[in-house]
C-alpha cells in the first residue's frame, strides 16, 4: 500500500476542518438510517458502513439503524424448502414463514450488523420491534381491483404488518448512552402475533417517533432522478408529491418517496434517499455541502 503524500494528508485535514460546522450543527441530534440493499450484501461496504456509524456516534450524533433482509429470508426459505410467493412485491407470510423471517431478521442479520459495529469500535445492541414494546403492528391490508369485473377484493398477505404504534422510550434512553441500537423490522400486535414489516416503513415510523433530525434511506440508486436521469439534490414536500403524480418517480422509488414524505409530515426535519453502494455515502451527505443523494424537506 502506497504511503499518502503530504498533499494528500493536507487534503484529508482540510476535509475534516470543513466538516466541523456540520458536526456542531448535528451534535445531540438523532439520525435514523435504513440499511439494506447492495450496501448490506457487500462485505467491504458493510465494514465501511459500520465505521461510519461509529464515527457518527463519536461526534455526538445518535444513530439508529433499521435493517432489511429480504434476500437472506428468501435464501433461508429455499434451504428449508418452504415455498414463498409475492403479491404486489410483498411476501405472503404464513405462520411457518413468519417464524423464519423472525429468525433471519432478529437473529443472524441483526447480530452480524451488531458485530460489525462493535468490531469497528462502537457499542451496538440488537433489538426487534418486540423489545420494550418498540413496534406494535397491525395486519397490512391491500386491495386489488379485478380489471374485468371492476370488483375490489382484499388480499390476504398473512402475517405482513405495518407499524401501528412506536414506543421510543428505549431509544431515548439509549441516546443518552454510548450504545447504538440496531433494529430488526419485526413487530407484534395486541394479541401477541408476530408480523413481518417492510424495513423502509418501519424505519420511517421509528424516525417519526423519535422526531429525527434526519432519516436516511440507503438504496441501490443515486437518489430521485429527473426525467433526464439526473439526480435531484433537493425536493420540497410539494415537489415530492408532484414527482409521483407526473411520473418522474416510478416503480420502487414511489413507496420510498412516500415513506420519506410521511416521515417529514410527522416531524422529521428532512429525509434523504441516497446510494448505499457509494463508499461513505452517509458521511458525504452529512458532512459536505454538496451531499450525496436527494433530500426531501418541508420547503
Amino acid at each position: 500500500m502506497q504511503t499518502p503524500t503530504r498533499d494528500e494528508w493536507l487534503a484529508k485535514a482540510r476535509t475534516l476542518s470543513e466538516a466541523l460546522p456540520y458536526m456542531r450543527r448535528y451534535a445531540g441530534s438523532t439520525f435514523v438510517i435504513k440499511y439494506g440493499g447492495h450496501a448490506m450484501g457487500d462485505a467491504s461496504l458493510a465494514e465501511l458502513f459500520a465505521r461510519d456509524i461509529v464515527l457518527l456516534k463519536q461526534v455526538g450524533i445518535n444513530p439508529v439503524v433499521v435493517h432489511g433482509g429480504g434476500p437472506q429470508i428468501g435464501q433461508m426459505l429455499e434451504r428449508l424448502k418452504i415455498k414463498s410467493s409475492f403479491i404486489d412485491g410483498l411476501r405472503v407470510t404464513d405462520k411457518e414463514t413468519v417464524e423464519v423471517v423472525e429468525m433471519v431478521l432478529a437473529g443472524s442479520i441483526n447480530k452480524q450488523i451488531v458485530a460489525a459495529i462493535n468490531s469497528a469500535g462502537g457499542r451496538a445492541v440488537g433489538l426487534s420491534g418486540k423489545d420494550s414494546n418498540l413496534i406494535t403492528a397491525r395486519r397490512l391490508e391491500r386491495v386489488q381491483r379485478d380489471p374485468d369485473s371492476n370488483i375490489e377484493k382484499v388480499l390476504d398477505l398473512g402475517f405482513v404488518g405495518e407499524p401501528y404504534k412506536v414506543n421510543p422510550e428505549i431509544l431515548h434512553a439509549l441516546a443518552q448512552s454510548d450504545i447504538i441500537p440496531v433494529i430488526a423490522p419485526v413487530g407484534f400486535d395486541v394479541n401477541g402475533d408476530t408480523y413481518n414489516i417492510n424495513a423502509d416503513t418501519a424505519a420511517g415510523a421509528v424516525a417519526a417517533a423519535v422526531k429525527a433530525a434526519r432519516f436516511f434511506l440507503l438504496t441501490d440508486v443515486a437518489g430521485v432522478l429527473d426525467k433526464d436521469k439526473k439526480l435531484i439534490e433537493k425536493m420540497s414536500l410539494e415537489d415530492a408529491h408532484k414527482a409521483i403524480a407526473d411520473g418522474t418517480a416510478s416503480g420502487g422509488m414511489i413507496p420510498k418517496i412516500e415513506t420519506c414524505i410521511g416521515a417529514v409530515e410527522q416531524g422529521v426535519d428532512a429525509a434523504v434517499i441516497l446510494d448505499g453502494r457509494v463508499p461513505h455515502a452517509l458521511l458525504l451527505e452529512i458532512f459536505t455541502e454538496g451531499g450525496a443523494g436527494t433530500l426531501i424537506g418541508k420547503a
